[in-house]
């Protein structure tokens, strides 16, 4: 048998059929004392070869997310966990919190009661989040993802593109900067017949705000610039409560399948500010293929750094639920004789 040069064990999920590919021990220390120092550390070390094995054909697709279990910033967390996708690695993951929640307790690793509610607390590169499993009958039936205090940061940015003409772009944080656009306004449709023009629109916007002066974090450069586009529009079945769907773009070209945990969360910061989701509503939020996140403000708290670049001057807590499945597990080799090595992505 030929020799491996590594060996990683994996538990793959979804949620809402967004994949997270978790990675419960890496075989060796990612160096820093924090979530967010880890992520730096990780971005130039073998930590980024692993995330490129398991992210690149023939071992992982162009879409594949995951996330490394790491050792939490201190004892107030289970445990702490750095994300990755194609492109790198991303400072916050909905989806991602949600399946680590729902693994933490099917596998053991955070005791739960057979029914009620038991919190996954979890240190991220942007802060510290929650996952709140509910139980019953023993099985795990929903995961609330209470993410980072999101904001807004600016509305109404003009931005040219190419194929979709002066589109007007409001920006939320939520652990990572969103641009929000009418799907109406690029003439589009949130349907997976027209991915591809979402892919380019989500590109060219993305493009359009690089260096702009609202996509800069006031706080840390490694929280900056434009992390997902996401294009929405009205559920038109919704009867009388608020409901939307939408898909976001993010890194380079990925689409999530989900609503988007955190994209979620950055839409409710947008409509709580403009009034159309009063407190203790519930936003229904549907994806491109038409799964779903119910997600609602749980608290507010004075002050944010959208207030620096001319934005909000109050977060939002957000809680976003929805459901995530085991859909395997296994380990993953690298033989130091594969002319492939890390492998590769054909888009």
């Amino acid at each position: 048998m030929k020799a491996a040069l590594w060996e990683i064990e994996t538990f793959d999920y979804h949620t809402a059929g967004e994949p997270f590919r978790i990675v419960p021990a890496l075989p060796f220390d990612i160096s820093g004392s924090t979530a967010l120092e880890r992520r730096e550390n990780a971005i130039a070390g073998d930590a980024d070869k692993i995330r490129k094995l398991l992210v690149n054909e023939p071992r992982g697709h162009a879409d594949m997310y995951g996330g490394f279990v790491v050792p939490p910033n201190d004892s107030g967390a289970h445990f702490g966990a750095i994300f990755w996708h194609r492109e790198g690695f991303s400072t916050v993951c909905g989806h991602g919190t949600m399946a680590l929640g729902t693994w933490a307790v099917r596998s053991g690793l955070v005791r739960a009661p057979d029914d009620g509610e038991t919190d996954v607390v979890i240190d991220i590169p942007s802060g510290r989040v929650t996952a709140r499993v509910t139980m019953g009958g023993g099985k795990v039936r929903e995961v609330a993802f209470h993410n980072v205090p999101s904001y807004v940061v600016a509305r109404d940015i003009k931005v040219k593109t190419a194929d979709f003409g002066l589109l007007r772009v409001d920006l939320a944080w939520s652990g990572a900067l969103y641009a929000s656009v009418p799907a109406a306004a690029a003439g589009l449709e949130v349907t997976p017949s027209n991915l591809a023009k979402v892919v380019s629109a989500g590109h060219q916007v993305a493009g359009a705000l690089a260096g702009h002066p609202a996509a800069q974090h006031p706080g840390n450069t490694q929280l900056e610039g434009i992390f997902g586009t996401i294009f929405h529009e009205p559920v038109k079945e919704s009867g009388s409560g608020l409901a939307q769907r939408n898909v976001s773009v993010f890194a380079d070209g990925q689409v999530d399948r989900s609503p988007s945990g955190s994209g979620t969360a950055a839409r409710v910061a947008l409509l709580s500010d403009s009034g159309q989701l009063a407190d203790g509503d519930v936003l229904e939020n549907y994806s491109i293929i038409d799964t779903r996140f119910t997600a609602r403000v749980v608290d507010r708290v004075t002050g944010s750094m959208g207030e620096k670049l001319g934005g909000s001057s109050e977060s939002v807590v957000v809680e976003v639920s929805g459901r995530s499945f085991p859909v395997g597990e296994g380990k993953f080799t690298l033989d130091a004789d594969d002319e492939l090595g890390l492998g590769f992505v054909l888009r």
